[in-house]
């Protein structure tokens, strides 16, 4: 069984060239991605988290928001009810990468980040849920390889 991530833009942060970039990396990786667009709030992202029944939330932070927006995803996931990982990816100075783990973030990733490390850093947060590994799990079928864009963004990937 594949890892269901969900990869959202919180806040008024409209670049989003990167999060594009990686989920078609994460789709290549043999994971279904979901995409929900720009201009997220944390309390959206928690909501299609939940509905998409995903493993993994990844967030994408370039506006320097992430101390004050990614807090509030992880509270609006715990406030009902889930304990789906967040991950976090984009500008964060070395100095914030603990906040957000005390925050409750599962994994951070800066810029340079390889395609490597973002697959791992995904799937390690998928497996701390409990889900089993697209390496460990024993299918006969092929992995689902599904990118989805939401209504709300058009722009082609």
């Amino acid at each position: 069984m594949s890892v269901r991530v969900l990869v959202a833009k919180v806040g008024l942060d409209g670049h989003d060239r990167g999060i594009k970039v990686v989920a078609r990396l994460l789709r290549d990786a043999g994971m279904e991605v979901v995409y929900t667009g720009l201009f997220q709030t944390p309390e959206m992202v928690a909501i299609a988290a939940i509905q998409e029944d995903v493993d993994v939330v990844g967030l994408s932070m370039l506006s320097g928001a992430h101390l004050t927006l990614v807090p509030l995803v992880v509270a609006a996931l715990r406030e009902r009810g889930s304990d789906i990982p967040v991950v976090v990816g984009g500008i964060v100075p070395p100095s914030d990468i603990a906040l957000l783990i005390e925050a409750g973030v599962a994994g951070v990733m800066g810029p340079g980040a390889s395609g490597e490390s973002v697959v791992a850093t995904i799937t390690e947060a998928a497996e701390s849920r409990g889900h089993q590994s697209l390496a460990k799990a024993e299918s006969s079928k092929p992995p689902t390889r599904e990118l989805r864009i939401g209504p709300w963004d058009s722009s082609p990937i």
